[in-house]
């Protein structure tokens, strides 16, 4: 192994483990424990994500630096739609700073020229606003010691590698529509020991679909699902692999792969540890069993089809470098030592000097003591035993135990003995023979702790050289690990393949289900959706309440999401056209921090939708209007419709479950083909409502919420009541009211008038029947007659 150079002051030193003879035990070591495999993935430093983006001339650049992997991501210039005119100074200082870095993936052995090469084989320095980006957050990092503010000034922020994203075929979609679909739902971790620390994810779609084995599979499975796309070369590669996966076949293969990928673990925080030199022992063999899980991974997927991106592409990424550090990992490094001492050691047969400075090492207790019988030969008799010990960065002692005459100070002094220190009533001392051993052994325990040392340096730089292909090994990998996860939901629950059909505007399904609601009912009734063309753009669905409308607004956008992300969906088929945003006004997240009510934050997420929608969004509304009055909500929801339709063509695909039955009764929108009413099926048995929960075309005739409200279980009387204002207030005729409950008002009114007759006294002098008759007598008389 070539010699590199070290940084002695980096070198670990202190005193250690001593070593004694003659009377004393041998030379000990730190006590053996159990590998901790799992503490490289559980630690989880809090991630940060430092952001630089630059506006110029209808441009944008963007570059950040994500803490978790130690890794520079940055998107090439992309037009803006607003043109902003910022600093133009520093394209030329931005080139500077990023050729001057220092970067761990760049041999050393490259000169500036063929550094300047390197670097523009990854960075298009071609685009003028991403090089200032980068230029910016170099030196911002630079400034604020990202990651290293407690080390030396001259130890750099540790930068793994480059990476570069693009912005472009994403599908809009806001945080409300994350929280009403609930494609992510956070709850509070019940686990005591976790109540302060942090959530767990509770029923969700992403909740159901990750089975992801390691964090970066789940890492990246959260940005699909944030990043959802309507490209269709990336959708189809997706379900290519999902596809294969989900053959018969296929199985066994998977499951291999799965377990395979348990091995796979947090690399990027290994390299960012030896960047900084602060390798730990679990890293090394963490690391090892990541390499070899890799190398499993690679010649399973040679023998897969390679007309499959992803399994081509892992069998050609995943080079023989990964064998060459399997092999340095496993030749040097001793694990089963480096855990017993809680530090790195390395194997025999390496460096043969440590080979011999570690058997002069395991010799000293023997050989000391017979040095200690010599020395008790020569002390006086009173001195009834002794002992030679080692002690690293002190050298070798000779150990007396403590007489009872040995009191004060002076009475340590012994002829031909240096007096170092009393400890434990043990007596320690230099004599000539220990100096003889100092110069001849020297401090055989620091030596040997620097030289394995030098070692694990050396080995760091190997690891460190080839660090592009862990960062490959981790991406492959995690992109593997997300479609095996989304593979075995499809098979769990019974997913089918969905097609892309640019040319089609809209959405087919054939017998959708609602993937989080079916898990939860016993049973579930499917629906179809259609929606494209000229027909049936705005489709209004009326019905009962409880009758699924919700439920069917929900699904239709869950399955056009995860169609977006590449998964499977819950439908015997689907056909997802060119869709570009996906806007809700389904629940009102309402928060007091906000300080809007209920209704604003529902006319802001309608708002959102008006302005933004074109004619590839879905728009699903719920119930909007009902947080005001009835006839101004009502005529909100239908300005809001027919603004969309005016647009004719170009209106978008738009979903409106309601009970406001008077927007069809009062013909308040438009005839045409654009507008479709349907509605959920019911059956009038008797007293009783019957739900099919199925969707077909019509407008209901009543939103039967006198039923809802009697199953919520509210009194009989107060629903026959309420159902009988209802019917009262549609035909037009006033409302009385109840003559019982009439009756009883007046005998109780009654009562009362009696009573203040019976308490007055008139034989009161200060009595004035005039203000008694009007002001206690009249009122009631009044209620009375």
């Amino acid at each position: 192994m070539a010699s590199l150079g070290v940084n002695p002051s980096r070198t670990p030193q202190g005193p250690g483990p001593g070593a004694a003879s003659g009377f004393s035990s041998p030379a000990p070591v730190a006590g053996p424990r159990e590998a901790e495999e799992e503490e490289v993935e559980e630690e989880e430093e809090l991630a940060e994500i430092h952001l630089c983006v630059l506006w110029n001339s209808g441009y944008m650049g963007i570059a950040y630096y994500d803490t978790s992997d130690s890794t520079i991501h940055f998107m090439p210039d992309a037009p803006d739609h607003e043109s902003l005119k910022l600093l133009q100074r520093g394209l030329e200082i931005s080139k500077q700073r990023l050729l001057s870095g220092n970067y761990s993936f760049i041999p050393d052995s490259m000169t500036a020229s063929e550094k300047i090469l390197f670097l523009s084989s990854i960075i298009p320095f071609d685009c003028l606003l991403t090089v200032r980006a980068l230029g910016g957050l170099l030196k911002f990092l630079g400034r604020r010691r990202i990651g290293v503010e407690l080390e030396d000034y001259n130890v750099s922020v540790p930068i793994l590698g480059f990476k570069k994203f693009m912005l472009t075929h994403l599908v809009n979609i806001d945080q409300d529509t994350y929280s009403v679909l609930q494609i992510f739902k956070s709850e509070s971790h019940p686990s005591a020991y976790k109540v302060a620390s942090g959530l767990k994810e509770g029923l969700s779609l992403f909740g159901i679909l990750n089975r992801c084995r390691c964090k970066w599979g789940e890492k990246l499975l959260r940005l699909w699902f944030t990043r959802p796309t309507h490209d269709l070369g990336e959708l189809n590669s997706r379900l290519d692999v999902i596809q294969f996966f989900l053959l018969p076949q296929n199985l066994d293969m998977a499951q291999m792969l799965h377990r395979l990928l348990g091995h796979i673990k947090n690399v990027p925080l290994i390299l960012k540890r030896m960047k900084l030199s602060h390798t730990k022992v679990s890293d090394w063999q963490v690391l090892y069993k990541t390499v070899y899980g890799a190398l499993g991974l690679r010649d399973a997927c040679r023998s897969l089809p390679q007309s499959i991106q992803l399994f081509r592409d892992i069998a050609q990424e995943f080079s023989d470098d990964l064998h060459h550090i399997a092999s340095l990992i496993g030749k040097v490094v001793d694990f089963e030592g480096s855990l017993a001492e809680n530090r790195f050691t390395v194997l025999p047969n390496i460096d043969p000097e440590i080979d011999e400075k570690k058997r002069r090492l395991m010799g000293l207790p023997s050989f000391l003591t017979e040095v200690a019988r010599k020395e008790l030969e020569n002390l006086d008799s009173r001195i009834p035993s002794c002992s030679v010990i080692y002690i690293p960065l002190i050298g070798f002692l000779l150990s007396i135990p403590r007489l009872p005459f040995m009191v004060e100070a002076s009475d340590f002094e012994i002829n031909g003995l240096d007096f170092m220190f009393l400890s434990e009533e043990k007596l320690h001392y230099r004599s000539a023979r220990t100096k003889e051993l100092d110069a001849l052994l020297g401090d055989l325990h620091c030596e040997i702790r620097d030289q394995e040392t030098l070692l694990m340096y050396q080995l760091q730089c190997q690891v460190l050289a080839r660090a592009a292909v862990l960062t490959q090994v981790l991406d492959l990998a995690s992109r593997l690990d997300v479609l095996l996860a989304l593979a075995s939901a499809a098979r769990d629950y019974g997913y089918s393949r969905p097609r892309y059909s640019p040319q089609v505007l809209g959405v087919r399904i054939q017998n959708g289900r609602h993937p989080l609601m079916e898990l939860c009912a016993r049973t579930f009734v499917p629906n179809s959706t259609e929606c494209g063309g000229d027909k049936g753009r705005v489709k209004v669905i009326t019905g009962p309440n409880s009758s699924g409308k919700s439920i069917y607004l929900k699904q239709v956008g869950l399955i056009t999401f995860m169609a977006l992300v590449g998964s499977f969906v819950p439908a015997e088929e689907a056909e997802i056209g060119a869709v570009d945003a996906i806007f809700t006004r389904i629940h009102s997240c309402e928060s007091i921090s906000l300080g809007l009510s209920t209704f604003m934050i529902d006319l802001n997420q309608v708002a959102k939708a008006v302005n933004n929608a074109t004619a590839q969004s879905l728009v699903l509304i719920d119930e909007f209007g009902k947080g005001t009055n009835t006839v101004d909500g009502l005529a909100l929801l239908a300005a809001v419709l027919r603004h969309w339709l005016a647009r004719g063509p170009t209106c978008p695909h738009i979903f409106v479950a309601t009970n406001f039955l008077s927007l069809v009764q009062l013909q308040l929108l438009p005839q045409g083909p654009l507008v479709q009413y349907l509605t959920m099926e019911t059956c009038e048995d008797g007293n009783d409502l019957v739900f099919f929960y199925q969707v077909c075309e019509g407008v209901a005739k009543a939103s039967h919420a006198s039923h809802t409200a009697a199953q919520a279980g509210l009194p009989d009387k107060l629903v026959a009541r309420g159902k009988e204002v209802s019917d009262l207030i549609r035909s037009g005729k006033p409302i009385k009211p109840v003559k019982d409950l009439l009756k009883k008002n007046q005998m109780e009114n009654c009562q009362t008038l009696v009573d203040k007759f019976m308490k007055l006294d008139l034989e009161d002098p200060n009595l004035d029947l005039n203000v008694f008759m009007s002001q206690e007598v009249l009122p009631v008389a009044t209620s009375i007659l």
